[in-house]
């Protein structure tokens, strides 16, 4: 104890208080730092939604562009399928016109030669020429759109081509070959159309 006349005593008392006040401050500071500020934690947090905000109405933008591309290009192709459709029915439609156009010289020759003087002594060789130039107008035409005539005589028998009607005995024709030909067969850029009906050698097997 310091006694009241000890100059020193009121220094210490005063000392000791301030020891006390500053501890006393320091401890409510510390409580302060580690209590967190309420407004910095709730404008974080609404800074953080409206990002999120943001973020959503931007996705939900660019899914709308995304949709309205998606229905254009479907408009888009649904338009070209149906103009292809419509170009195909038009070019079924009028596939034979060129053909048939290549065909009417053909019918004029032959209406020509069967308006001949039937009465004329050359009315005969005359309907024939005709016909012949009809015939050969009518295989030129055709031709030229890939039709060929099937060479069968004398060829060998080939099922794939030809149709059998019946076998007779030749001492000239060999075996299995085409003796005769009943009806030509034809092939269609080179697709059989009409198989050729023919009558097939047995060679020398008169049996």
């Amino acid at each position: 104890m310091t006694s009241p006349g000890d100059p020193g005593g009121e220094s210490r008392g005063s000392i000791a208080g301030e020891d006390v006040k500053n501890k006393s401050q320091h401890t409510d500071e510390e409580k302060t730092e580690s209590v967190p500020k309420k407004g910095g934690a709730e404008e974080a947090e609404v800074s953080a939604g409206e990002e999120l905000t943001a973020a959503l109405e931007k996705a939900r933008q660019e899914a709308a562009e995304a949709q309205d591309k998606l229905l254009r290009l479907a408009a888009d192709f649904d338009n070209q399928r149906k103009r292809l459709q419509r170009d195909k029915e038009i070019a079924l439609k009028f596939a034979e016109e060129n053909l048939i156009k290549e065909l009417l010289p053909s019918l004029d020759n032959l209406e020509r030669a069967l308006n001949q003087d039937r009465s004329g002594e050359n009315f005969s060789a005359q309907l024939r020429e005709g016909v012949e130039m009809t015939y050969r107008g009518l295989m030129s035409t055709l031709e030229k759109h890939g039709l060929q005539q099937l060479q069968s005589i004398g060829e060998p028998f080939d099922p794939n081509f030809h149709e059998a009607l019946a076998l007779e005995a030749s001492s000239e024709v060999p075996e299995q070959r085409i003796l005769q030909e009943y009806e030509k067969g034809y092939l269609l850029k080179d697709r059989l159309l009409r198989a050729a009906k023919v009558v097939v050698s047995k060679g020398n097997n008169r049996g």
